[in-house]
């Protein structure tokens, strides 16, 4: 059930799996059918400017700057502030939030992938996000040798976690898969190598079941 107040939705994948497009559709659409929405679009690592360091500390550099326990720190120090900054007011407003990663980011590239214990990451995201949790997450699957070499074609200089290689991106797509079977509910899980246009159609009628946000 959406909560009047507000919606959260957020969208998760592998690294090129199209989630900024994506979320640009969304928004777009929302602003032309239903703008007394508002939509607020924000990003994690990042949200605020404070996040926003942080999130410089942790995609840049080498891929081993950091331990997994030590980026889940980061990341949950960064989440926290963006939650309470940003997230709640907007939600607290009326606000559809939309953002480009959350806690499911932590999960899988932190804890399922990078060995931190569950009980762990419960703990942070305890911390960080007090239970709030998004209504609907949108987990963009695609092949990881074809999502890193999409993300290679953008350049910048953002690339630290797409230089753990491959084998690495596979098991976060696994993970991703699992964590979304155990949350059949909340996950929508669709194809990032599908057209762009027919993805944004599943998502926007998603939400249109949702919010009934044509009605």
């Amino acid at each position: 059930m959406a909560d009047r107040r507000g919606y959260f939705i957020s969208f998760e994948g592998g690294e090129g799996s199209g989630k900024t497009t994506q979320i640009r559709l969304l928004v777009d659409w929302i602003e032309q059918v239903a703008p007394q929405w508002r939509p607020l679009t924000t990003r994690e690592p990042g949200g605020t400017d404070a996040a926003e360091d942080i999130r410089t500390l942790l995609v840049t550099g080498t891929a081993d700057k950091w331990r997994p326990a030590t980026e889940a720190m980061l990341m949950s120090a960064s989440r926290h502030e963006h939650v309470e900054n940003v997230i709640r007011p907007a939600l607290a407003g009326g606000r559809i939030v939309i953002s480009d990663r959350y806690n499911d980011s932590t999960t899988v590239y932190q804890g399922l992938v990078g060995g931190v214990d569950s009980a762990s990451i419960a703990a942070l995201h305890h911390l960080a996000c007090n239970g709030l949790v998004p209504d609907i997450t949108f987990l963009l699957d695609m092949d990881e040798e074809e999502g890193l070499g999409r993300a290679g074609d953008r350049g910048g200089d953002e690339t630290r976690f797409e230089s753990k290689g491959q084998s690495f991106h596979a098991a976060v797509r696994r993970g991703f898969l699992d964590l979304a079977a155990g949350a059949p509910d909340r996950f929508i899980v669709l194809s990032a190598a599908a057209p762009v246009e027919e993805i944004a159609a599943k998502i926007q009628s998603t939400v249109n079941q949702r919010l009934a946000i044509c009605g």
